[in-house]
């Protein structure tokens, strides 16, 4: 399947997003803040980015903007558990996010926006 890196401070975020998405057979490398997670694109490109918006050393806006300014190919998905307002994911859209996600989120709701980003 596909190659996916998972950028996101939250450690339990990074398990369960693993989970979900190794059991569809992609294949997960998780970085557990913005500047580890444009390391490790820029040495292996990965077929797809889900990032949280709100970390520490490089935000996912950050992250957002420079995969997709360097790599006009790159995939984002962007998402946040910030609560009460869009601003956050219109913002990330407007970075180059191919897709937002407002936390906490179900596995298929996970697994239906990795298959339409991947396929798109």
């Amino acid at each position: 399947m596909a190659s996916i890196l998972i950028v996101d401070d939250d450690a339990p975020i990074r398990t369960v997003l693993r989970a979900i998405l190794e059991e569809d057979g992609h294949q997960i490398r998780e970085a557990a803040n913005g500047q580890i997670g444009l390391t490790l694109y820029r040495e292996a490109p990965a077929d797809l980015v889900i990032t949280d918006i709100l970390m520490p050393e490089r935000d996912g806006m950050e992250v957002t903007l420079a995969l997709t300014q360097e790599f006009l190919d790159a995939r984002v998905i962007a998402m946040t558990g910030a609560t009460g307002d869009q601003n956050f994911l219109n913002v990330a859209k407007l970075f180059g996010a191919r897709r937002v996600i407002q936390k906490p989120f179900t596995p298929d709701v996970i697994r239906r926006v990795v298959r339409f980003t991947l396929e798109h």
